[in-house]
């Protein structure tokens, strides 16, 4: 019996909205992780690629649906 986490987490996309810098004027950008399930995400002991470490993270998301309304809700 496996102990743990086991691989049996859905691997739906995870979408990460984020800025650059703790601006007002910053970028808003959005980002897709397709091969990792939330809870590493969520740990985040390390830096994910595409993301820098000085990024204030908007919103976080599960699954296809977050991908269209975030680009909606945010002109991305």
């Amino acid at each position: 019996m496996p102990r743990g986490r086991t691989s049996e987490y859905p691997k739906a996309p995870i979408t990460i909205v984020f800025t650059t810098s703790d601006r007002a004027n910053a970028k808003v950008k959005m980002k897709v992780i397709r091969n990792r399930n939330i809870d590493e995400i969520i740990d985040l002991n390390y830096n994910l690629p595409g993301i820098p470490e000085k990024a204030v993270i908007k919103e976080v998301g599960i699954g296809e649906i977050f991908i269209e309304r975030y680009q909606k809700k945010y002109d991305l």
